[in-house]
């Protein structure tokens, strides 16, 4: 491959072949980054010309994106360019008129997408190269995943990196020959601008073509190859035992011991970890290095929660830091992050018991309840970074979120009563949150100067610490705090609000739904597994074929706030299938509602009937007929900002089958992790989702109880109400994987020695069972225990739960 200009400098976690997943899949390009234009080729190109300037007035003549309703397509369906949506037109017409394929695949709430829009895709000239020379086919990466995994592999494979805008150039055929990621406008001193390198594609397609299309063949055939996830000769996944002890020491080499996190700038919310580390110190909890995992993780949450990627504000995470202190974040929040970092910080409360962490999880959720829910129970997929500082003028990064020295002291001259100096409420916050009139924001972390004198908050003291500066009680200052706090956020109300991206996806929406169904089960708050139970019925109501048994992938918010859909659907993924389970799972759990399991039962046949693979095992990411005409047909190997639909899939398959009994799920768990069990051998640390599955599936499954038929329904109630104790004094999720199977008839007393199960850790379940079958089934709280040994007694028609020490989740 060769290189048209000088590659950008290489982060970890930017490409899936790194050891640490960081989540740099979305949105890997930050401000701190060296932005040159990285372009791999499978044949080398001549030099190039120069180009002129944009045009400063674009043309407002709408192209036919104008009839998609991705916001990201909408946003260029002004550009001066003949766009076509992905599709069967724009291949016919590629193939017709012998023209490669410009394909440009970004979101809606890009950054740098918004930048080479506004520079290159609304030039005129840049405009009219690609209309005439090319067949050029804009994709949203959230409605189509398929597509971008497949060209965001080829980027990856033939470059430094990846990330968005993804911009690759195809063959009729849909074979990939040159990739990239942004590029700026013009010719610069290290970069290559982007007429440029039209030009020399046009040249080269022209002169050239035989030998594009053979390397092009080339590069595919190796890429299958590489790609191919199979069980091959191997009967057995590798053992847990190993694959946890080596992934935990890859991430015990790259931790930050100052502010947590595992990499440098940028640095990443990663909560696959975060769980991974959990599960491990449970695991190891008598031993060094499980004390040193919950430290690990726990500091993480705890830095991460007092810098500025949390929106201290509005609540609510960003999606990265720019530099290694959780200081300054990338500000586009994603729907995908919020739901697992409630999880996250509902998890660290169970271990921890302090309730810094339950409050950060309640503040996510009510970030998310205000600013990203539909009406009718469903989530909405982002918000932008950029926003206008004030109406009329151009969106910068950040201005919704930053606050000058000047505005604070204005909102919040009251007097601090008490205090051992002369104090208002604005110097106190200020002083809190490390405010200062020159701004606390780096140039190097500023290239544009965009954000001069502004202020991120971001905690740089406790309370206690605070409160001892200016001679205050801590629930005093607390509270003086929490009043400023809430007047920022109603004086942010005035100002233009970043962009919403309103798409509503099923993936993120099942997360959503886990988010909520967990922390209200841990919490014990009825009222957020109720807005679990609103995100599963929008599901089923909006996002669900009855017909079909299939889910599709994407619905839209309409005017008037009604629900809207593509013609023809676009259908779901793997992941939407996987998370959607996952959601239905925990809502089961934390709600004792059978149908919400039955629903899972059937999503989980459908996705095995689309997307199991039956000669290499484990699952592809998408449809064989829905990706035709794709180069690749992939499995995602890879827990990043998001984890892989196959180690979801693996946990939903071991939780199905402990509440059903089907050995089919058994064993197409065990393929599965056959199947990734060289991926995991070479890297566990790219997996650790996985790695969590296999542990559990590597555990033995005990079952205690008695036989006969269920008798009545007033003793379900009692032993739902014992249930439900459980979940709020211990929390539920993925617990000890230990069966109760509690059946009715001559009920009796179990022995200590028959009642004593062998700790292990995955989950805590018990089932109702009838002559007929599952339908009477029933969650027992998916208690988690810190011991070696609990004790289940059984009593006439209740069960209590014994637990020497506090529980937690894993």
């Amino acid at each position: 491959m060769s290189h048209l200009s000088s590659p950008p400098k290489k982060h970890k976690g930017e490409h899936k072949g790194h050891s640490l997943p960081h989540g740099s899949e979305r949105g890997s390009s930050s401000r701190d980054k060296d932005r040159s234009a990285t372009v791999s080729s499978s044949a080398p190109m001549p030099a190039g010309g120069k180009g002129s300037h944009p045009s400063s007035t674009p043309q407002r003549v709408p192209n036919r994106l104008i009839h998609e309703k991705s916001p990201y397509l909408l946003q260029h369906a002004y550009n001066p360019v003949d766009w076509y949506p992905w599709g069967q037109e724009a291949f016919d017409k590629a193939r017709k008129e012998n023209k490669p394929i410009f394909l440009s695949v970004g979101y809606s709430t890009c950054h740098w997408c918004h930048m080479m829009e506004e520079e290159s895709f609304q030039n005129e000239e840049i405009g009219r190269l690609l209309s005439e020379d090319f067949v050029s086919v804009k994709v949203d990466r959230e409605e189509r995943p398929d597509v971008d995994k497949v060209y965001m592999t080829f980027v990856q494979a033939t470059s430094s990196g990846g990330g968005w805008p993804m911009n690759v150039w195809l063959t009729p055929n849909l074979q990939p020959f040159v990739g990239g990621t942004y590029f700026p406008p013009e010719d610069g001193l290290t970069r290559v601008g982007f007429r440029t390198v039209l030009l020399r594609i046009r040249e080269q397609w022209k002169q050239n073509k035989n030998t594009l299309l053979e390397n092009s063949q080339r590069v595919t055939t190796a890429l299958l190859a590489r790609s191919e996830i199979s069980m091959g000769d191997r009967q057995l996944p590798p053992s847990a035992a190993t694959m946890n002890n080596r992934c935990f020491q890859q991430l015990d080499e790259g931790y930050d011991e100052e502010y947590g996190g595992f990499a440098e700038a940028p640095k990443f919310p990663t909560p696959v970890i975060l769980s991974f580390l959990f599960s491990y110190w449970l695991s190891h909890r008598l031993t060094q290095d499980g004390s040193r995992a919950q430290q690990m993780a726990l500091h993480t949450l705890k830095m991460m929660a007092n810098g500025g990627i949390r929106d201290h504000v509005g609540q609510g995470f960003h999606r990265y830091s720019t530099d290694c202190q959780w200081h300054v974040p990338h500000f586009e929040k994603m729907l995908y992050d919020q739901a697992q970092l409630a999880v996250a910080y509902s998890q660290a409360f169970q271990i921890s018991g302090d309730e810094f962490y339950s409050d950060v999880a309640k503040g996510i959720l009510q970030y998310v309840a205000r600013s990203l829910s539909h009406r009718s129970g469903g989530f909405y997929s982002a918000e932008d970074a950029d926003s206008p500082p004030e109406r009329g003028m151009r969106p910068k990064e950040g201005a919704y979120y930053v606050w000058t020295v000047k505005e604070v002291q204005q909102l919040l001259p009251e007097p601090v009563l008490g205090a051992t100096e002369p104090l208002t409420s604005g110097q106190l916050l200020m002083k809190h949150y490390g405010l200062t009139e020159a701004g606390n924001i780096s140039p190097s972390q500023d290239p544009k100067g965009e954000l001069q004198g502004q202020n991120v908050l971001t905690v740089r003291y406790s309370l206690e610490l605070t409160a001892a500066r200016f001679g205050l009680d801590v629930e005093a200052v607390r509270t003086l705090l929490n009043t400023g706090l809430e007047k920022l956020f109603q004086a942010r109300k005035h100002r233009p609000k970043p962009h919403l991206d309103s798409k509503m996806l099923a993936a993120w929406n099942g997360l959503m739904v886990s988010g909520y169904a967990v922390t209200g089960a841990v919490l014990g708050q009825d009222r957020l597994i109720n807005y679990a139970t609103n995100g599963a019925k929008f599901l089923k109501r909006h996002m669900f074929d009855v017909a079909s048994g299939r889910l599709m992938r994407t619905c839209y918010t309409g005017s008037g706030g009604t629900v809207e859909h593509s013609n023809p659907p676009c259908w779901g993924f793997l992941e939407d299938y996987a998370f959607v389970v996952r959601g239905l799972l925990d809502l089961y759990e934390a709600s004792q509602e059978s149908a919400w399991l039955e629903w899972a039962l059937r999503l989980q046949d459908t996705q095995d009937r689309l997307f199991w693979d039956s000669q290499g095992g484990g699952y592809f990411c998408s449809e064989a007929e829905l990706g035709a005409g794709l180069p690749l047909r992939l499995k995602d190997d890879q827990d990043g900002a998001e984890p892989s639909a196959n180690s979801v899939s693996a946990h939903n398959l071991l939780r199905l089958h402990g509440f059903t009994g089907h050995k089919d799920w058994m064993d197409k768990c065990v393929c599965l992790l056959t199947a990734f069990s060289e991926r995991m051998r070479r890297v566990p640390v790219a997996l650790p989702e996985m790695v969590r599955a296999l542990s559990a599936q590597q555990q033995t499954l005990k079952q205690v109880g008695g036989e006969g038929t269920w008798a009545g329904t007033s003793g379900k109630k009692e032993a739902g109400a014992a249930i439900a104790d459980g979940n709020r004094r211990w929390g539920s999720w993925a617990v000890p994987r230990a069966q109760v199977c509690v059946c009715a008839g001559p009920w009796r007393h179990l022995s200590d020695r028959e009642a004593e199960i062998n700790m292990s850790p995955w989950w805590l379940m018990k089932c109702f069972s009838v002559r007929l079958g599952i339908s009477v089934i029933a969650s027992v709280g998916t208690v988690l225990l810190v011991c070696v040994y609990f004790r289940v007694c059984v009593t006439l028609r209740c069960v209590s739960v014994h637990l020497p020490l506090r529980g937690m989740l894993v």
